[in-house]
């Protein structure tokens, strides 16, 4: 029976070649589209759930309190004296591990050295997740504090193999380490990567705040695995009190909780200390993206096979005459279905190898199908399954349920609700999605554009940065006298912090005329040199900038706009501020600047003169040379004072770039497979005006005789398929309307939802459909009445 209908089903194909095609094509597009948006999702979905016990994996979060007993703000940053209060007071915890954040630092094997991303870490961590160790021993690699872990692809480029235990390599140019282990490479989707790892105790022995356990420094991270059995509630509320018990409690006391680790990326959101989403609704977007797609296209396979039911209804009415029952007829209708989904998803797959690595490029991803897994082919069989019986499933019922003697007599009658056919419903409902993706396609990118044309706050043109490593740090004076002297530059200054950074907010502030005892407003800090605000061009409203004329700014600070009015200061020049227990007085006042994310109001903000308080460089370059000339002169300076470390120069302007990246993908996967989705809806929209043109052959030809002129013939053809798409605008323009108004309100930042965007799409959706009809159209309406009568 099988070999039966699989050999009726591939006949029927061969014998429709142009609706097979329009199938084939539709469903392989489609299958290729939904694969890989699913990929990318895989991706973000699977973040952080590479260990065994990833479900048990929790990371301490902090809530920092606000005014009116709120929480302003929740963070992963702890204090180092959490970690240890934790391991020996809490039964449920299995291995407690503290960490750094991370950062880029120099490792070298001889003259052969490299920026590589490096990491401290409490041996614990090794028990949390499973490193897949090439050499070493994970009871014992971080037992050593001048030791190292490396990964695989690190090993490689320093030594050019992973052989290389008990070989020794140069942190920082200041130790050597002995390799005690090598590592598989850790995946791309995970936020614990390094190159190379060093134990919690040689991060003590470089830093003295490390070692000291203290309650005031949230500059690190603690990692803690539960028992499977755990409570997180009751672990929760036994934490809440032993830190109360055990840390100095006041007004600016900051509450922790353990938060699962693998839900930080998707779900790191917080508002008033609890989750509220985050980028999952970005993944949720793109889920309904890649079947809507696929919908679409499956949509397509059921108009198709609908439209020709007047073709098939003979075949229909002979089998059920000869003794079919109708359970074979939809095994029959259902195998044609699975062996044109068949035939589809290997193009898919085609088409998606050939599309992957330019899709990587796009998105700075690297991400693939593993054809060896189990799982890979289960979901790819079981979209294909699924792809197959919904394409097929109402085809199936809808041509096995006709009456033999009706069809034999050619009476078919077509299904509908107040003369609304299924195939009318599906056309608008393939339009509704593709005008809805037209609407948010456009709204995104004016996002986009207007978070990108908004003033950061200072002149980014011309400005560079470097991180203040090595000689540089003790060196910074000198470098500075060098390179004005070069003429490379114009001015520049050290700082704590790029003008583009996260973090180093701090509440310790007090100023007169303060109404609560205690500081409840989150700040953000600067410490810099001299001539801040003339290499950075932040508008200055008043005052003046730091200047080695003036002894006394040693003790100076200034702040910004949003700090003076939390001051309620109206002449704030000279007025006396406490930071971190020390008296300073404010000598200018600049103009908010987007220090952090540019979609929000950030922090007010301090800046104080400490030059012992390194980390980056900021320079303005002289526009009165090249940039290549510019560039050249600080490589050789730079190189000169500090031969040991790569220059490594960064436009800040880039920098800010790396904030957009979020909406940026959004706005690419939008207007890629929103543009997917169109084409295969017309292509849907062209198959079915070319079947009902083939069926209307003869009523041209009589129409074009009788004396029927070509744009009669094509209005007469067009106008049905015109007024479907007009009836899918009225629909989605007030969802596509409301859905990127409540996008939009996500953001503090936001363009407005422009009225022109509703026609624009309304029009573009019905030229491109007007397009495809009309080529078909006006092919049927050109044809000679000779042809289509000459039979009669």
């Amino acid at each position: 029976m099988f070999k039966l209908n699989l050999k009726i089903a591939l006949r029927n194909l061969w014998k429709n070649k142009t609706s097979s095609f329009i199938n084939v094509v539709g469903l392989a597009i489609g299958l290729a589209a939904c694969l890989m948006l699913l990929l990318y999702v895989t991706y973000e979905w699977n973040f952080d759930k590479q260990a065994k016990n990833w479900r048990n994996v929790y990371v301490a979060m902090t809530n920092v309190p606000g005014e009116s007993n709120k929480i302003a703000a929740t963070f992963n940053g702890t204090t180092t004296a959490l970690g240890p209060l934790l391991k020996s007071h809490l039964p449920e915890v299995k291995y407690v591990a503290r960490m750094d954040y991370g950062k880029k630092s120099l490792i070298a094997n001889g003259q052969n050295s490299y920026k590589k991303d490096s990491k401290f870490a409490e041996p614990d961590l090794l028990k949390m997740y499973d490193y897949q160790f090439i050499s070493g021993d994970p009871k014992t690699a971080l037992k050593n504090p001048l030791s190292a872990i490396l990964t695989e692809s690190t090993a490689k480029t320093l030594f050019g193999t992973t052989d290389v235990l008990n070989k020794v390599v140069r942190y920082q140019d200041r130790e050597n380490l002995t390799i005690t282990g090598v590592i598989k490479d850790l995946p791309e989707n995970s936020s614990n990567r390094f190159d190379f790892l060093m134990p919690w105790s040689f991060y003590e022995i470089l830093d003295r705040d490390v070692k000291d356990l203290n309650w005031n420094n949230y500059s690190f991270v603690t990692m803690v695995l539960l028992d499977q059995n755990a409570d997180i509630d009751l672990v929760n509320r036994k934490i809440d009190a032993l830190v109360k018990a055990n840390a100095p409690q006041n007004a600016q006391s900051q509450p922790h909780f353990l938060y699962q680790a693998s839900k930080l990326h998707l779900f790191g959101k917080f508002e008033n200390g609890k989750p509220i989403g985050g980028d999952i609704e970005q993944i949720y977007l793109f889920v309904g993206l890649a079947f809507g797609i696929l919908l679409i296209a499956c949509i397509n396979f059921m108009n198709m096979a609908t439209a020709k039911s007047e073709k098939r209804a003979k075949e229909v009415g002979i089998k059920k005459t000869i003794g079919a029952n109708r359970s074979s007829l939809i095994l029959q209708f259902l195998t044609e279905s699975m062996v044109l989904t068949s035939i589809a998803v290997v193009l898919a797959i085609a088409l998606l190898e050939l599309s992957l690595p330019a899709f990587n490029r796009l998105l700075n991803f690297n991400i693939g199908i593993s054809y060896f897994r189990a799982t890979s082919w289960l979901g790819i069989l079981g979209i294909v399954s699924a792809t197959g019986l919904i394409a097929g499933s109402y085809p199936a019922f809808y041509l096995s349920s006709f009456n033999p003697i009706q069809t034999l007599k050619r009476k078919i009658n077509a299904k509908g609700f107040l003369n609304i056919s299924l195939r009318q419903v599906l056309v608008i409902g393939q339009f509704c999605f593709a005008i809805i993706l037209i609407i948010a396609t456009l709204v995104i990118y004016r996002q986009i554009q207007y978070i990108k044309n908004k003033p950061v706050g200072f002149d980014v043109n011309a400005l560079v940065e470097m991180p203040q490593e090595g000689e540089l740090k003790t060196k910074f004076d000198l470098f500075k006298t060098q390179l004005l002297k070069a003429g490379a530059v114009t001015s520049m200054y050290q700082s704590s912090v790029s003008l583009s950074h996260h973090g180093r907010n701090f509440m310790d502030i007090k100023w007169d005329g303060m109404t609560k005892p205690e500081n409840t407003v989150m700040f953000n800090q600067v410490a810099t040199s001299y001539d801040f605000i003339k290499t950075n061009g932040i508008k200055l409203l008043a005052g003046r900038d730091f200047s080695e004329r003036f002894a006394s700014d040693t003790s100076a600070i200034m702040v910004s706009a949003s700090a003076v009015k939390v001051f309620g200061y109206k002449n704030p020049i000279g007025k006396k501020v406490t930071l971190f227990g020390t008296n300073a007085h404010i000598i200018g006042v600049f103009d908010d600047y987007v220090w952090d994310s540019p979609y929000k109001s950030n922090n007010p903000q301090v800046v104080f003169i400490n030059l012992k308080q390194t980390g980056t460089i900021t320079m303005r370059l002289n526009n009165a040379n090249s940039l290549q000339r510019n560039i050249e002169t600080i490589n050789r300076i730079t190189k000169a004072f500090n031969p040991a470390y790569p220059t490594e120069i960064s436009f800040v302007n880039s920098l800010y770039q790396e904030k957009y990246k979020s909406e940026q993908i959004l706005g690419i996967l939008s207007n890629l497979f929103g543009g997917l989705a169109i084409f295969v809806s017309c292509l849907g929209l062209f198959g079915l005006v070319a079947y009902s043109s083939e069926q209307r052959t003869k009523e041209f030809g009589v129409r074009k005789v009788l004396g029927a002129s070509v744009a009669n013939l094509m209005q007469l053809l067009s106008l049905s398929f015109l007024k479907m798409i007009a009836v899918a605008v009225v629909i989605a323009i007030p969802i596509g309307y409301l859905s990127m108004v409540k996008w939009l309100n996500n953001f503090e930042y936001h363009t407005e939802f422009s009225w022109w965007i509703m026609p624009l799409a309304a029009i573009g959706t019905l030229m491109m459909a007007l397009i495809t009809v009309s080529f078909q159209a006006y092919k049927t309406a050109k044809a000679n009445p000779v042809d289509a009568l000459k039979y009669e």
